[in-house]
């Protein structure tokens, strides 16, 4: 799993930030009809998630993240990891 490390005077919407539009115009470079598409529009999604994992596992990460991408999860509990 990718991680960002940064310096703590460094806000993590600038990075973001920083990630975000770069890699929209490569994509879009790359695949001209997506640029097309989204002419005038958001490539990525608005908002962003960030964690601060402290002492747990990448397939912790994981296994938090893909039970949350399936949407028959109705459960609303913030932390599901044991």
């Amino acid at each position: 799993m990718p991680s960002v490390e940064y310096g703590p005077s460094k806000a993590v919407s600038e990075i973001v930030k920083g990630l975000k539009g770069p890699t929209a115009r490569r994509i879009q470079e790359e695949f001209p009809e997506l640029k097309k598409r989204y002419w005038g529009k958001h490539f990525w999604a608005i908002g962003y998630g960030a964690w601060s994992t402290g002492n747990i596992t990448d397939q912790m990460v994981e296994q938090y993240l893909e039970y949350h991408r399936d949407p028959s999860n109705t459960d609303t509990d913030n932390i599901i990891l044991e």
